[in-house]
């Protein structure tokens, strides 16, 4: 039989199919919960060499900074395209489907083999290409050690999005979690030995971080496909068995579908990093309170991105068993408990802004009183933007499990490139309003797509989303 994406007419009701309102809220919060704690822990497997690097001197830490964020594009736009096989997998198992679950797993994998190998000879261009953007030529040097050894965690990187899609879309996230939490430490010991020479092993300072990071990426891509391959549940999908066999159309739809979720995600970090570039422009001090407001905003952002991934798989399955209902509690309900968290976010951020970014910066030290009272004022705009923000990431999580990525993707560009950063800039060079109109500008552009986005998933039948469900035939 065909291996394509089939399409099928409009969406039926199912009889007795969806929850109700408390078992769809149960449902969620238990697939989700695991899901925003790893993604926390995922971001402490950076900070770790953040601040270990810093423990070197500002030099390693600005090549180390210098070479993740040449490094992180990259590995985002493969973690963008491999992330179809989340809904892919969801919708087949919503059609029990297991000879498609197979073939859509083992074509993420073979996705990861292209991507990687693809983006690597990339990667491994730091040199020249920071050269020609006018970057110190020492502190490029310095970042090309730890580029050239962490270029290579991509295959074992992207291959666990392929593996933690999987996971998720059978609701198994617990172990996801325990894995990156793992992870975190096996990354802060290898670290911590080969930075410092630690242990009696050599000191390798930024080369050492390098391998640390490679190390923990085999070993947890190690650990949960032995999980799957080993585990009674997963393992009767057999999804090695034929690895080479290729099946195009499943592997034409990981494509299809995960690259218009890898350019939304890069045109977000994208505005983020321009609107950096922007404050540069004004003076340090900005630059200072911009990354702490970001890293403040970053954290709380993890728990609607949780949300979101959860809406994904419990959209996706509805959709895989053509259950129009199952499909709207499943998508408003992570839409509910995102903005809900966000709102509480938002409040914190308003009332406690002093003492959050006091903890990034010293107020007994009068050098920092400026950067401390723009942290404060960038953080009270990020406070407004925490509602729009999480009401965009879960509704375009809902839409991916509707595999609706492309027109989300336009939207997300226009809303990020064409009006939030023009905002960005006129507020802040033009009215003068300097880095709070940048940020408000953020909050301009989060807001449309926010917007955009909501009112996409509330007409998804108006606008023929469920008239091109696509159900993999095994």
């Amino acid at each position: 039989m065909s291996d394509t994406v089939a399409p099928v007419e409009r969406v039926q009701s199912v009889p007795s199919a969806a929850l109700s309102w408390g078992e769809e809220l149960r449902a969620t919060f238990t697939l989700a919960w695991p899901l925003v704690i790893a993604q926390l822990a995922q971001n402490a497997l950076h900070t770790t060499d953040v601040i270990l690097l810093g423990w070197l001197g500002p030099a390693y830490l600005a090549a180390g900074t210098l070479g993740t964020t040449f490094f992180m594009p990259f590995l985002l736009f493969g973690v963008g395209v491999v992330g179809a096989v989340a809904p892919l997998v969801a919708q087949a198992r919503g059609a029990r489907n297991i000879k498609a679950i197979r073939r859509i797993v083992r074509q993420g994998f073979w996705a990861t083999i292209v991507l990687a190998t693809l983006l690597l000879p990339l990667v491994l261009q730091i040199r020249p290409i920071y050269l020609f953007l006018g970057q110190d030529p020492a502190a490029t040097e310095m970042a090309e050690q730890f580029v050239q050894i962490v270029a290579w965690s991509l295959f074992p990187a992207i291959g666990i999005i392929a593996l933690r899609s999987f996971l998720s879309a059978f609701d198994a996230t617990r172990i996801i979690l325990v894995i990156t939490l793992m992870g975190v430490v096996i990354n802060a010991l290898i670290a911590y030995a080969l930075i410092f020479g630690n242990f009696g092993l050599p000191r390798l300072e930024l080369r050492g971080a390098g391998i640390a990071t490679l190390t923990t990426n085999i070993i947890m891509f190690l650990l949960m496909l032995a999980y799957v391959v080993r585990h009674p549940r997963f393992g009767r999908f057999h999804i090695l068995m034929r690895f080479w066999k290729p099946d195009w159309g499943h592997f034409r739809s990981i494509f299809a579908i995960g690259t218009p979720i890898a350019l939304t995600i890069l045109a977000e970090v994208g505005m983020f990093t321009a609107a950096a570039l922007l404050m540069g422009l004004i003076g340090t001090d900005e630059i200072a309170a911009h990354a702490i407001a970001l890293q403040c905003a970053s954290m709380a952002f993890m728990v609607p991105m949780g949300l979101g991934i959860a809406a994904t798989v419990r959209v996706g399955v509805a959709y895989g068993r053509r259950d129009r209902e199952g499909i709207r509690k499943a998508g408003w309900m992570a839409l509910m408990l995102g903005t809900g968290f966000m709102t509480l976010s938002c409040l914190t951020f308003l009332f406690f802004g002093r003492p959050i970014v006091s903890i990034f910066l010293d107020p007994s030290v009068e050098a920092n009183a400026h950067a401390l009272g723009l942290a404060v004022s960038f953080l009270a705009v990020a406070a407004i933007f925490q509602l729009v923000d999480g009401a965009q990431v879960t509704a375009a999580h809902a839409l991916r499990g509707l595999n609706d990525t492309k027109i989300p993707m336009v939207l997300a560009i226009i809303g990020y490139w064409m009006i939030g950063l023009p905002t960005s800039y006129v507020l802040g060079f033009v009215f003068d309003l300097r880095g709070v109109g940048i940020w408000l500008g953020l909050a301009v552009g989060l807001t449309f797509v926010a917007i955009v986005l909501l009112t996409r998933f509330a007409l998804r039948e108006r606008l023929g989303l469920l008239e091109k469900i696509g159900v993999a035939r095994g």
